[in-house]
This record gives C-alpha cells, sequence and structure tokens, in this order.
C-alpha cells in the first residue's frame, strides 16, 4: 500500500502538478522589489523547487516535509497560479491556502452571482480531482454536518474569470467554519483585506497565506461527520510590497460565532503566528527582509496597515 502511495504522489507532482513557469511567475516584478529575488545565498530556509518551481514564490509558507502531504497548484490560461493549496491526507484536510492579489488579477469578469445562471443554478462546490479520491473530502461530507463550506481562498478574491472564480469552490479550498464565524469576523477580515488592503495605497503586490488549525489536537475544536476536522483557530499571514519595501501582518482568531469588525483584537506578528500555528511564512524572502517584517510590533503593524 505504502508504495502504491508513492507512485501514486510521485505521477501526480509530475503530471497535474507541475508545470512550466516563467521566471516572472516566480519572483516579484521587477517593479515591485527592484531586482530583489526570493532565492540568495542568505535564505537559509526557502523552499525547494525539485518539485514544482512555484515553490518558490513569496506566498508560500515552508511545505511540510512529514507525513503525506500533497501540494496542488491550480492555474487558469489567462492569468496563470490561481491559489495553491498543502493537503493533508491523512487527515482529510488542507493546512492552507496561498495566493497573489495584484491589479491584474482583481479584475471583474466573472461574480459568484453569475453561477444563478448555469445549468446547475447555483455555486459550483465541488471535490478536487488534484487529490486521489480515497483522500479527498466530498459534498456528502459537508452536507448535514452544521457547519458552513468555508473558503479560504475567497471567491470574491477571483473574480477575474470564471475559470478561477469555479476553482476557489474546490472542496480542498474549505474548511468547515460556523456560520455566524465564516459570515462575521472572518468575513470582515477578508472585507478588509479585499476592499482596503488590496489597493494601490497599500500594494504593489499582497502575498496571503490562510487556513485553519488541524497539526495540533489541542487546536482542534471536533469532528463534523465522516471525522471532518473542525478547526478551533483560523488564520491569516499577509505580506505586502509597495515601491520595493515590504510588510506583514498576521492575523488569529478563535474559531467561534463572532460579528467583530475591529481587527486590531487579532493581530499578531508574523513570528508570533508561526509558533501558534508551527508554520513557517514567507520562508522564501531573503533572511534580512523575513526577519525585518516578521518581528513587527503591535504598534508597527497596526501603523503599516491602517488600523486602531
Amino acid at each position: 500500500m505504502k508504495a502504491s502511495w508513492k507512485s501514486l504522489l510521485f505521477l501526480l507532482l509530475t503530471l497535474p502538478l507541475t508545470f512550466s513557469c516563467s521566471e516572472s511567475d516566480n519572483l516579484p516584478k521587477p517593479k515591485d522589489d527592484k531586482g530583489t529575488t526570493t532565492n540568495t545565498n542568505t535564505n537559509t530556509n526557502a523552499n525547494p523547487t525539485t518539485d514544482n518551481t512555484a515553490y518558490a514564490r513569496l506566498e508560500f509558507p515552508h511545505i511540510k516535509t512529514t507525513g503525506n502531504n500533497l501540494v496542488i497548484v491550480h492555474s487558469t490560461s489567462t492569468y496563470g497560479i490561481n491559489y495553491s493549496v498543502e493537503w493533508d491526507c491523512d487527515k482529510k484536510a488542507q493546512r492552507w491556502s496561498c495566493y497573489e492579489m495584484d491589479a491584474s488579477n482583481s479584475v471583474v469578469n466573472w461574480q459568484r452571482s453569475y453561477w444563478k445562471n448555469t445549468s446547475w443554478g447555483g455555486d459550483p462546490f465541488q471535490e478536487d480531482t488534484a487529490i486521489p479520491e480515497a483522500y479527498r473530502t466530498t459534498l456528502a461530507d459537508y452536507r448535514g454536518s452544521g457547519y458552513d463550506r468555508g473558503h479560504i481562498c475567497p471567491s470574491a478574491d477571483r473574480q477575474n474569470s470564471k475559470d478561477a472564480n469555479e476553482q476557489t469552490f474546490y472542496l480542498s479550498n474549505m474548511q468547515p467554519q460556523v456560520n455566524g464565524f465564516n459570515a462575521g469576523v472572518w468575513a470582515n477580515m477578508e472585507n478588509q483585506l479585499r476592499n482596503t488592503w488590496n489597493t494601490s495605497t497599500y500594494r504593489d503586490i499582497l502575498y496571503v497565506c490562510k487556513g485553519g488549525t488541524i497539526d495540533n489536537a489541542s487546536q482542534i475544536a471536533g469532528y463534523a461527520k465522516n471525522d471532518l476536522i473542525v478547526p478551533k483557530y483560523f488564520f491569516a499571514a499577509i505580506l505586502a510590497v509597495k515601491n520595493g519595501q515590504y510588510k506583514a501582518i498576521g492575523l488569529w482568531f478563535e474559531h467561534k460565532k463572532n460579528n467583530d469588525n475591529v481587527l486590531s483584537n487579532y493581530v499578531v506578528s508574523i513570528d508570533e503566528l508561526e509558533k501558534l500555528t508551527g508554520i513557517d511564512f514567507f520562508c522564501n524572502l531573503p533572511d534580512s527582509i523575513e526577519d525585518k517584517v516578521e518581528s513587527a510590533t503591535k504598534a508597527e503593524m497596526l501603523s503599516n496597515w491602517g488600523l486602531q
């Protein structure tokens, strides 16, 4: 069984998940970092790129090297890489989704409401066939569970094309969320990110990594039907580059009904978020930049990101 799984994983990584990317796909655009690359000799914790050059992108955290995990990179023909997911096959749950936001991919050519005019007349929630059938979640897992299928990369962040929007409805991009959280403080955070921070005032490019806690038993709230993990906490790690200058902010939320729109209540440094989650964010930054942005004080983050 173990040998057949490794063979299947090899095929997934080399066929559907690995593709050729130009240098501009994998590094910040020259206008943003003035020649600074994501990988230098001073970067001691960068992701290896032998399986996929996309792993060098700045939104990627360090990929987990233990366990039966898959990294899935979804893309479209028009806009390139859409978002990426690290999937824990044993737990049938995602560890994170990560993606970029900038002026070019934030255009609106498709909206969620348009799905009402399709043949099925509703949102296209569907299984992610990039995950082997035995390890993926299904629509039946969520049906009657009492939890929302909570987007991690939001539908509203990917309105540049029908294909890009549809990919956000893959169940690999979902975590079970209490409705009062999903439609409350989590939605408030997403609106802040989309409508305020994803503007030329704050960024040339935003790099976003979000998810729910599944790694440690103490950070799991419980299980829904079919052993669907319900995270106890959700997080967001956000990096912005503007005119070659970098800044980052972390957000940490307890998973419960909550409509708070004062995001300063949930701000933590990236260093603190790494301790809480066990995930190494923005590992592809040169060490000197990574150390600076990840150790920002709360006062610095509130000032840098316009929060009170």
